[in-house]
């Protein structure tokens, strides 16, 4: 049975239709949920479709001449039920991810089932507070979005230039407004030093917010997951680095650390997990 999958958690919408394996069979992104939905599903009528958004959004009216069953579902349980099933935590019954893009969110896998917590805020990783200073856009987006969200890293690497440093990334970027968090990981690739500095903060943070996942869940592993995973050569080590320093003695023989291979896809493909078994139950 193909199923329809719907990621509204970040800024750019996504859309698959998945096999019964965890197969991508159609893939797309953009600004209208229902007329991608449309497209990708190319005119047939899918089983069942599930919706992942911050805040539990069905888009039910907009879905229901291209999808049978629809489930709507925390963005957090989707991305965490893509792990588990085709993922990074593939066959883990206890497992955390850490989904860092546009936003930043957190799915958490419990006794094989997703959990979202008493009134569904366990998820709201974002709020995570890593720093003890009083800023502005720590009360707006929380402390950790403020520093890893794709954002957050441009505009660390943006106040640097701002306060004197010499960065390659602005005359690619062309303007400071410019400057996205690809440019920082491909600045760093490429040996800037402003951006190299940036991406060693940001791998801190990570670290830090895994190891905080970590010591309050006891996961068997922690995926970080989202576009910061595409910079997993730069990320990868130093994130586990940080985490092994931050959790008590021999925590790290049994935790595993990954970064996802799923790309832009996990959320919707775990929404579409989620209907799916929902239609099957």
């Amino acid at each position: 049975m193909t199923a329809l999958g719907v990621d509204l958690a970040d800024r750019i919408v996504r859309v698959v239709v998945v096999g019964d394996d965890g197969r991508v069979i159609a893939r797309g992104q953009g600004s209208d949920a229902v007329e991608i939905a449309r497209t990708v599903a190319n005119g047939q009528k899918i089983a069942c479709a599930g919706v992942a958004s911050i805040d539990g959004a069905s888009l039910a009216a907009g879905l229901a001449q291209i999808a049978g069953q629809i489930v709507a579902c925390r963005a957090g349980a989707a991305a965490i039920t893509a792990e588990a099933w085709v993922g990074a935590a593939r066959g883990a019954r206890h497992a955390a991810c850490l989904k860092i893009g546009d936003r930043v969110l957190a799915g958490i896998l419990l006794d094989g089932r997703p959990w979202t917590g008493a009134h569904g805020h366990a998820g709201a990783a974002a709020w995570l507070a890593l720093n003890p200073v009083e800023r502005q856009d720590y009360r707006k987006v929380g402390s950790l979005a403020a520093e890893v969200s794709s954002k957050g890293i441009a505009r660390r690497l943006t106040w640097r230039i701002q306060a004197g440093d010499h960065s390659a990334v602005l005359e690619r970027a062309g303007d400071l407004d410019a400057i996205t968090s690809v440019h920082v990981f491909d600045g760093a690739r490429a040996g800037d030093g402003v951006s190299v500095s940036v991406v060693r903060d940001t791998a801190k943070y990570i670290g830090m917010a895994v190891a905080n996942l970590a010591v309050t869940l006891d996961p068997e592993v922690v995926v970080v997951t989202g576009s910061v995973a595409k910079a997993s050569d730069l990320l990868l080590e130093p994130v586990r680095q940080e985490c092994a320093r931050r959790v008590p003695p021999g925590m790290m023989d049994t935790l595993r650390v990954e970064f996802s291979p799923l790309g832009d896809d996990g959320v919707a493909i775990g929404a579409a997990r989620i209907a799916a078994t929902a239609g099957a139950a």
